[in-house]
């Protein structure tokens, strides 16, 4: 009985490319399974047998030589502006990922939402990854972004907002772990949203994802304040050093 086996990967957005391709057999099928197998270079997918108990690697040295491979299978230097936005991207989703588990410890409601962003940053990511210059229309197709999740932030922010009292001074990352990690995932958001800026003027990706990423920074320093309140956590004040 053959086991499909899934690997842990950087971007694991081409989850949604593999239900297409169960679903769907055309002439594309294995050129894009091959895509697939050696997106980023280093994460591929296999199939193990019980009969043959294979032992899955992480690893394909394909990327040795310091190229790797966006979705529409162009071989770029690991340097390169995509790959950058992407680690920025995945760092990002990691950040969030640690300050959903101090929210959840602390019985926050909104961890529902954290986990509704890492999903929506694989679709940033995918889309960052497709160059729209060497793009098909089924690359497109698979790595469109939905401007939806923008709505979705704004509405959260707006709901804590009503809650927080006014900001009238410059506060320090601060009020309690929960919400120090919620600052810690801002920070790196600016520095995706920076990274991503170029991508985008250039026209090689959506321009929501740019607004996306420049909103996520709003929410998460929105819930951060938001964190600190409902675990009665003091934030630290600026105070001009004397």
């Amino acid at each position: 009985m053959a086991t499909f086996v899934r690997k842990p990967s950087i971007l694991c957005y081409f989850l949604n490319s593999i239900k297409q391709i169960r679903g769907r057999q055309t002439r594309e099928t294995p050129f894009l399974w091959r895509r697939l197998q050696n997106f980023n270079c280093d994460m591929p997918l296999t199939y193990a047998t019980d009969r043959e108990n294979r032992v899955p690697k992480i690893y394909t040295k394909t990327g040795d030589k310091g190229f790797s491979s966006t979705f529409t299978g162009e071989r770029r230097p690991k340097e390169d502006r995509i790959f950058e936005a992407l680690g920025n991207t995945d760092e990002l989703s990691s950040a969030i990922g640690l300050a959903r588990e101090f929210c959840h410890e602390k019985g926050h409601t909104f961890t529902y939402q954290l986990d509704k962003i890492q999903c929506v940053l694989q679709d940033v990511g995918a889309n960052i990854a497709t160059p729209q210059s060497s793009a098909r229309e089924s690359h497109l197709t698979r790595t469109i972004f939905s401007g939806t999740p923008i709505t979705d932030l704004e509405g959260w922010i707006d709901t804590f907002t009503e809650e927080l009292p006014p900001l009238t001074n410059f506060i320090l990352p601060s009020g309690g772990k929960s919400s120090a990690a919620l600052h810690i995932a801002r920070t790196v958001c600016r520095r995706a949203e920076r990274s991503v800026a170029p991508i985008v003027r250039s026209g090689e990706a959506d321009p929501d994802i740019a607004r996306f990423l420049n909103r996520l920074s709003d929410y998460l320093f929105t819930v951060a304040r938001y964190a600190a309140l409902k675990e009665n956590n003091k934030e630290i004040i600026y105070k001009r050093p004397e």
